[in-house]
């Protein structure tokens, strides 16, 4: 039973892992995306996401926590410059995990992890579907309105 355990061991030591986890945040951080497992890319999500919110908040001292974590110097300037303005008030989910099959070696499953603002074919889409969602809650209330005046 998995009770009350939170991370993966990725078939590391724990010393090993965490270079891992560093150096794919690194590497996230400077492309804003990358093709990794699945195990790898949920795993970095949550090692990721924090230094973001830290990073949002800005005062010294998490600006230290994040260097001693990342011990990259180019990824944390990406972060503090671009990644902070980018990100605003986005209160957290500030990467996306897409599953993109599996790998022709060994059939690892593989995923693409990505930072949600920087993907712009998504935004557009989204922003796309809203707009569509707001014209059909307007004909629908307009429509409601019409059949209120045709009962009166």
């Amino acid at each position: 039973m998995r009770h009350r355990v939170t991370s993966r061991k990725l078939n590391r030591t724990a010393s090993h892992r965490t270079a891992l986890l560093r150096n794919l945040a690194a590497s996230l951080l400077l492309h804003k995306r990358i093709k990794t497992t699945l195990a790898k890319a949920k795993e970095l999500r949550s090692f990721v996401e924090p230094l973001i919110t830290k990073a949002r908040k800005g005062t010294l001292t998490d600006k230290r926590t994040v260097m001693d974590t990342l011990r990259h110097k180019e990824a944390a300037k990406t972060l503090f410059n671009d990644i902070v303005t980018m990100v605003g008030d986005r209160p957290g989910g500030y990467t996306r995990v897409i599953k993109a099959g599996f790998r022709l070696g060994d059939a690892a499953a593989m995923a693409i992890i990505e930072l949600v603002d920087y993907n712009e074919v998504a935004n557009e889409s989204a922003s796309q579907k809203e707009e569509i969602k707001a014209e059909v809650k307007k004909q629908q209330e307009a429509a409601a309105k019409e059949k209120v005046k045709a009962e009166a």
